[in-house]
């Protein structure tokens, strides 16, 4: 009888030893992740998490809406390098948002470049009408006609100014088109163009604006380094700013050194350790000058075909992507980088599906790997390189991006709009990218000079 009982006992032991050893190796095994869940589609949801890296799980039952906060518990391994995971997910729970003391929400906050102006772009932001915050998603290619009537309608954020749109142009008739602009817009435009150097010139195309078109960036170095390069940006800084615009769309920082791909007349032509100098050059001459630098074409454009004329794809190794193509955005942003420009490439180290400017890998690189709290804008989504493409608008916010380059702007804004309306797209969403694009004009002073 004892020896039975011995027995049952050490069986008793035996068990409850095995069930503690799987409940505390699940338990050590158990992760979480806290995050707002963007979309949700089939058998998975999208959530951004707050520090902005984006992650799909698969959660086939659920009561989940777009714009949950909710606590994810999984088993495994986050994969950072790509945004659909494969980890288990063990349940999840709904909770709420967090405020900070100054009532913005915490997930909208990081200690980024604009943070000294969060509290302004936040109360700015709860008094703008969903339209208004649509509008304030668009940086629109000037139109050729009905330019005050649509920027009444659609709020856009703000234009980037061709050639064309100072063909033959004074001064004073520049600046009288901008401060139009300005004087018929509730919030204050950014005024963007590609003034480059070289092979794309806007505003320098016209002799009545400038005495010679701007220099390409690989001439300048030739003819007196990087110096030479300082002196330019300052000095293309004073002409842009007098006539009222406020964002250059450069300096293209691709590394480019073989002649014959599409890129290289527009790049310094140089290899990475130059492009990298040159980068932080270009971003350190133009704080102070009231107009703001872009970088691009991230990730890097290199041997890709032209995007212009339709899609490209680039099979470089990631290893090659990080070692020669992302350092000039590296050093770029430390140096204080308001703005970064997404082509539209497809490298498929990266995201083998999606054009970098629709790609969620693409942007989670910039804000997590590179720390990048700055406006993510897309190059123009009317390009050929997306012309087969459904959605990009709503692809390319939900990736991350801050601002849409577009030409077809009606388009863009009733895509966005009925993507709210179909609940693929929450406000929430929308709020979170506009409080950075508001913030970004704080941080410029043009809430000031309005």
């Amino acid at each position: 009888m004892k020896k039975k009982f011995l027995f049952i006992t050490f069986i008793f032991i035996l068990l409850t030893t095995i069930t503690l050893s799987i409940n505390l190796k699940e338990k050590k095994d158990t992760n979480s992740l806290t995050g707002k869940v963007l979309s949700i589609k089939n058998d998975s949801i999208t959530v951004q998490d707050d520090n902005d890296i984006i992650y799909t799980f698969n959660l086939k039952e659920h009561d989940i809406d777009i714009g949950d906060k909710i606590i994810i518990k999984y088993s495994g391994v986050i994969d950072k390098e790509n945004h659909e995971q494969h980890c288990k997910v063990i349940n999840y729970e709904k909770t709420k948002e967090t405020i900070s003391n100054n009532g913005i929400p915490n997930s909208y906050l990081d200690n980024g470049i604009f943070s000294d102006y969060y509290v302004m772009a936040y109360n700015k932001l709860k008094e703008l009408s969903l339209d208004e915050k649509i509008g304030q998603l668009l940086l629109v290619r000037y139109p050729s006609s009905n330019q005050i009537e649509d920027l009444k309608k659609y709020k856009f954020s703000g234009f980037v100014f061709y050639e064309k749109d100072f063909k033959n142009k004074t001064k004073n008739e520049v600046i009288t088109m901008i401060d139009k602009l300005q004087n018929n817009s509730s919030i204050p435009l950014l005024t963007a163009v590609d003034e480059e150097g070289g092979k794309v010139i806007r505003v320098s195309s016209n002799p009545k604006l400038v005495n010679e078109p701007f220099k390409s960036s690989s001439e300048l170095y030739n003819n007196g380094g990087f110096e030479k390069i300082k002196e330019d940006t300052k000095y293309k800084s004073e002409i842009l700013y007098s006539l009222g615009l406020n964002v250059n769309l450069a300096p293209v920082v691709d590394v480019s050194t073989n002649s014959s791909d599409y890129i290289y007349e527009r790049t310094l032509k140089q290899d990475t350790s130059k492009v990298k100098e040159y980068a932080k050059i270009v971003i350190e001459a133009s704080k102070g000058t009231n107009v703001s630098y872009t970088l691009k074409h991230f990730p890097g454009y290199g041997g890709n075909s032209d995007t212009h004329a339709g899609s490209s794809t680039s099979s470089k190794s990631y290893d090659d992507i990080l070692s020669i193509d992302i350092p000039p955005f590296k050093v770029g942003i430390d140096a204080g980088a308001e703005a970064i420009l997404v082509s539209h490439n497809i490298i498929t180290s990266i995201d083998n599906s999606n054009p970098s400017s629709l790609s969620i890998n693409t942007h989670n690189i910039l804000r997590d790997d590179l720390n990048f709290t700055g406006v993510i804008i897309t190059d123009d989504l009317d390009m050929n390189a997306l012309n087969n493409i459904d959605n990009k608008n709503l692809k390319a916010l939900l990736a991350g991006n801050n601002l849409i380059i577009t030409i077809n702007y009606e388009e863009s804004f009733n895509e966005i709009k009925n993507a709210i309306k179909d609940n693929e797209l929450s406000e929430d969403t929308i709020d979170k990218l506009v409080f950075k694009v508001l913030a970004w004009k704080y941080y410029k002073g043009i809430f000031i000079s309005k």
